[in-house]
């Protein structure tokens, strides 16, 4: 899937203005560069950026739509972005968000230089990003957004305490065993816990069984 293919497709769904689409088309060749220098995205995956990367991180925009209000909120909220390694899902989030503010955070600092790096080049005024880990950050956040950094049970607490209005995890595989000890371990409400398959709304393959998982407050 190349850059216009990318905006096709994704029209469908988010009105884009003339900045964001020419913020989308500039990180095509912006990972290209980065990423020959710090590797942060699989050498044999680049020329899947938008397929597996780009539209995954928008997944968790895509669900948002399916709950009344929700993209509401999450437009003019507080994001950390644990683990984001090269920027993901937060730059992709922070383009098609702009009201939005986002802490994009990793504890490898050569990840988080390709992170400042494009956001930098992006001119993306809501985009902070920090080399840390999640534990050493004074703020709490309206949400907390991430792309499979560890299991559920070994992610969970470190962003406990840190929001105010929920969790929204992308995470493949067997996910049935790590939420219930998630639930049990830190005493979750029954029902505060959803899981929505990226496949129903990417078709490709690569993402069955991928899912967003929405963790509410």
């Amino acid at each position: 899937m190349n850059a216009s293919e990318f905006l096709s497709f994704v029209r469908e769904d988010f009105p884009l203005t003339p900045a964001q689409e020419a913020s989308f088309e500039a990180l095509d060749a912006l990972y290209r560069e980065w990423n020959a220098q710090i590797n942060v995205i699989s050498r044999k995956d680049i020329d899947g950026l938008y397929d597996h990367h780009v539209l995954h991180s928008l997944s968790i925009a895509r669900y948002l739509l399916t709950v009344e209000g929700l993209s509401e909120k999450f437009a003019h909220a507080s994001v950390l972005d644990l683990g984001t390694g090269g920027g993901f899902p937060g730059i992709p989030l922070a383009i098609l968000f702009p009201e939005a503010r986002f802490t994009l955070c990793d504890s490898v600092g050569k990840k988080t230089i390709v992170a400042q790096a494009v956001a930098s080049a992006l001119k993306l005024p809501n985009v902070k990003v920090v080399n840390a880990r999640a534990e050493s950050l004074p703020e709490t956040f309206d949400f907390v957004v991430s792309r499979a950094v560890a299991s559920l049970p070994d992610f969970y607490p470190w962003v406990k305490g840190k929001y105010s209005g929920g969790i929204l995890y992308l995470k493949g595989g067997d996910v049935v065993e790590e939420i219930a000890e998630v639930m049990a371990r830190h005493k979750l409400p029954r029902g505060s816990v959803h899981t929505w398959p990226v496949s129903s709304w990417l078709r490709d393959p690569y993402y069955d069984g991928k899912l967003v998982i929405h963790i509410e407050k």
